[in-house]
């Protein structure tokens, strides 16, 4: 196991180190004034607020369009499944739940892709996210559509970011559990948080998205940042499975775009020396989790962005230059 992994199974149990008792809040709130596009900035610590601002657009309360935030939510929900039974296990392979979608011309190796190659984006068929995506979405069955990419890699091979991966993962859920994915979002996981999921954007066949357009407010993904980072349990109760969590931050492939590793739904990093585990969006919407300092922040964003480089590092620079200096860390 990577040692990042190590650390991950380890951090929950582990004294937090001292920050600063009086954090220099008017510095966080000048770097998120200077951070281009930004619309609302979320920081607890310990569970306290210490910054819930506005900049622009929503405010805290609004559902706002989380992009591709959406995928960790939706690995989230299938990591509730996997406890519950619904789904049989990271082995268990997909092809018998997406039965009768799968297309004739579809490469026989489709049937070895498993719900944890789905998961970890290792399904080794050809993305479906970047250039492939306009296509995709336009098409007339998107799952169709997506099991009939070429392999590019064998399945549990490179890590191929691809939203079609997590849109399939989602079906496989719906299809085990026979609800809705807006269902089982509101009742296994932010209705126990107290918050109330919109309907969202669907395919073709009336499946909702898999690994994008999901909308939620920042109150709520603050909610499901800090119940990720005190190991799933919200409210005296245990909301997210601890051992799902321990797995989704073990790294299992790494982005060859940004070189950022990834687990199980969640990428995986550094800021300022300490382990983090964050959701991230299109445009700049962001749940970053600290379980070594005690530390969530959200951040969202302007969703509709020219798409360039630089967006996602703006907003780790704001996390690292900006928010831990200023908490002491």
């Amino acid at each position: 196991m990577p040692v990042i992994g190590r650390r991950a199974a380890l951090l929950l149990a582990l004294p937090l180190p001292a920050l600063a008792e009086a954090p220099d809040l008017p510095a966080i709130q000048r770097a998120a004034e200077a951070t281009a596009d930004l619309r609302t900035l979320i920081v607890a610590r310990q569970g306290e607020m210490l910054v819930q601002r506005v900049l622009r657009g929503p405010g805290l309360d609004a559902p706002a369009n989380v992009k591709s935030a959406s995928k960790t939510i939706v690995a989230t929900l299938a990591g509730i499944g996997l406890a519950r039974g619904v789904l049989q296990g990271l082995y268990q392979p997909a092809a018998p739940l997406l039965a009768g979608r799968i297309p004739a011309e579809a490469d026989p190796r489709v049937r070895d892709i498993t719900i944890g190659h789905l998961l970890s984006m290792q399904a080794g068929l050809e993305s479906t996210s970047g250039r492939n995506y306009g296509a995709w979405v336009a098409s007339r069955d998107w799952v169709r559509f997506v099991l009939s990419r070429p392999m590019v890699d064998e399945p549990g091979g490179r890590m191929i970011y691809s939203t079609g991966s997590s849109h399939l993962l989602g079906l496989a859920l719906v299809r085990a559990s026979r609800r809705s994915l807006r269902d089982l979002a509101q009742d296994w996981l932010f209705g126990p948080l107290g918050f109330a999921v919109p309907d969202w954007m669907r395919d073709p066949q009336g499946q909702h998205f898999g690994g994008n357009e999901m909308a939620l407010s920042p109150r709520a993904l603050l909610a499901f940042g800090e119940c990720c980072r005190q190991g799933g349990v919200a409210g005296g109760q245990e909301v997210i499975p601890a051992a799902f969590l321990r797995d989704a931050w073990v790294p299992r492939g790494q982005s060859s775009f940004s070189g950022q590793l990834y687990g199980l739904g969640w990428w995986i990093g550094q800021a300022g020396g300490h382990a983090v585990y964050f959701a991230w969006g299109y445009g700049g919407q962001m749940v970053y989790v600290l379980p070594g300092l005690g530390v969530t922040v959200v951040m969202t964003s302007n969703p509709d962005v020219p798409r360039v480089l630089g967006q996602v590092f703006t907003r780790h620079a704001l996390l690292v230059d900006g928010i831990l200096p200023a908490l002491g860390a």
